[in-house]
């Protein structure tokens, strides 16, 4: 195998000089140059061979055909409500038949139980089938597993070690939940003191923090938006800023992920057009975009928008689920990774069910917009509130992260996570398989393609202790089964060693190699 991989140096520049670089500011080198545009060659995105896009499109329906047939002739091996007669059916027809007949094949694949907190490895609690997918039962058995599945980003998903204890101790000062809203009396001290914490780690003002990172989008979003309003919503945004936008009223308009040119022009024309059919001005208009995409591993062209949104006069809403934490030299997300100033983000939201190791969400911003949320957010008014050991955990992670403790923990976390995540991407691309996103998101997803392929690459790493999460239509596209790994500071080189070496044995099993990029034999550095 000849060639090189790009970006490989020894030495590659770090994320806050390539951020100070394209922010106009002065680079470590002394050197200064304007450069607002985001580097495109440390994005992958290889398109599918021919060959094999028409193998899966081939075998995804025959799975389906085969499903049609099997559903004709046997009785499925489910409950069937009874004195329905007449009803309308609850479930729709093809979900129905989907669930049943196509995702049932590698079922087993999902949905597996854990009996460990998820670390760097994760125990799993062994389950056989004995009619193809219609039940499981338990064996009994366990199997300690390396965790390559869980956004356990900084390592903070333990249960021992200073956020274990003070979470511990928290419980008997606080008890485990208030069991009230926000609103009425389920505030307490951690409350208070983590939404002051949160804003000065993010920069801003103030901040609140809401007991579930789903409902600080879905519910929040409706608050903030209505009908009259634009949004302007990448194509790959998560479902629940989907479902948020969807309750709020407001028009929706997408557009291709990533693509800045797309967004100004559906900006552009969206401005000139206005509201459909009277063509007022909008209300509002809404850009809303994700730090790291879960799905796809990219990381979000920030500088570009900020200039748009100047340009259109437009709000921003940075999700920053997967990357607070986990982007930045100081892990501060996509603003201290590109060095963007949080005053140009108008809404940061982001969650702690990731790098904090805990659960939960937060808005951030000025006071003027949180004090608006204190009064009106569902999710503050009538949710149940944060649990007291779920705030400390937080409290103490984001601590640590800061420095606050006394020592260099957080700062080598988030530095082991980077290299971590340089060193998983360069083998991957070493070894030939397709990788989807941005070379320092520590998402990566390992395109597999084929529908059956997704099962079988799941089971064969399950069974050489390696848990890995499958992802398949409907979830992604048809054509864009992967199996998406999530790397964590708490992972040690020998540890991915193993599991790279594993996957480059499967990947010549099971026909994974499908990169037609130039390959190398020479050592990537650690």
């Amino acid at each position: 195998m000849n060639g090189t991989i790009k970006n490989g140096s020894a030495n590659p520049p770090t994320a806050h000089a390539v951020g100070q670089a394209q922010m106009g500011k002065t680079t470590p080198n002394g050197l200064h140059r304007k450069m607002t545009r985001t580097d495109p060659s440390k994005s992958s995105y290889e398109q599918v061979p021919l060959h094999t896009a028409c193998f899966t499109y081939l075998g995804f329906y025959l799975l389906m055909i085969l499903g049609y047939i099997n559903q004709l002739f046997f009785t499925p091996k489910v409950a069937t409500e009874k004195h329905r007669d007449g009803y309308v059916p609850l479930y729709d027809a093809f979900e129905k038949f989907y669930l049943r007949y196509v995702y049932r094949r590698v079922k087993d694949c999902w949905n597996r139980p854990i009996c460990s907190v998820p670390g760097a490895e994760v125990v799993l609690k062994d389950r056989i089938t004995k009619d193809y997918g219609w039940s499981f039962e338990f064996t009994g058995t366990e199997t300690k597993c390396l965790n390559l599945g869980s956004y356990n980003y900084l390592g903070f998903a333990q249960n021992e070690g200073p956020c274990a204890d003070e979470s511990e101790e928290c419980i008997r000062t606080h008890g485990l939940a208030a069991c009230s809203s926000r609103r009425e009396l389920g505030t307490n001290p951690l409350h208070t003191e983590l939404e002051a914490l949160t804003a000065k780690f993010l920069g801003v003002e103030d901040a609140i923090v809401f007991g579930m990172g789903f409902a600080t989008n879905s519910l929040n979003i409706p608050t903030l938006i209505s009908p009259g309003c634009l949004v302007v919503s990448d194509e790959k945004n998560h479902a629940s800023i989907i479902l948020g936008l969807r309750l709020s009223g407001a028009t929706i308009k997408r557009f291709n992920h990533n693509n800045m040119a797309d967004l100004e022009r559906v900006l552009r024309d969206s401005i000139i057009a206005g509201q459909p059919g009277s063509g007022k001005p909008w209300k509002k208009i809404l850009i809303i975009v994700e730090g790291v995409f879960s799905m796809e591993g990219s990381i979000v062209k920030l500088p570009e928008i900020v200039e748009l949104k100047k340009k259109y006069k437009a709000y921003i809403y940075l999700d920053e689920a997967h990357s607070i934490g986990a982007t930045g030299p100081s892990g501060r997300g996509v603003l201290d990774y590109y060095g963007v100033n949080p005053n140009d983000i108008d809404i940061l939201m982001g969650t702690f069910t990731k790098s904090f190791g805990s659960a939960g969400g937060y808005i951030a911003g000025n006071k003027k917009l949180i004090n608006f949320l204190r009064v009106h957010s569902h999710a503050h008014c009538y949710a149940s509130s944060m649990s007291p050991p779920v705030a400390q955990q937080i409290l103490t992670s984001m601590k640590i992260i800061l420095g606050m403790d006394g020592s260099s923990e957080g700062k080598n976390r988030i530095s082991q996570l980077a290299r971590n995540t340089r060193y998983f991407r360069k083998r991957l691309a070493q070894i030939g398989v397709i990788t989807y996103g941005h070379e320092d998101s520590p998402v990566v997803p390992m395109l597999v393609y084929l529908f059956s392929k997704i099962g079988a690459v799941v089971r064969t790493l399950t069974s050489k202790n390696i848990a890995v999460v499958g992802v398949g239509f409907p979830a992604t596209p048809i054509m864009e089964g992967r199996i998406r790994f999530c790397l964590s500071a708490a992972h040690t080189k020998e540890q991915l060693d193993y599991a790279l070496s594993i996957i480059d044995d499967i990947g010549d099993t099971l026909g994974l190699k499908y990169s037609r990029k130039p390959r190398t034999v020479q050592t990537i550095e650690y």
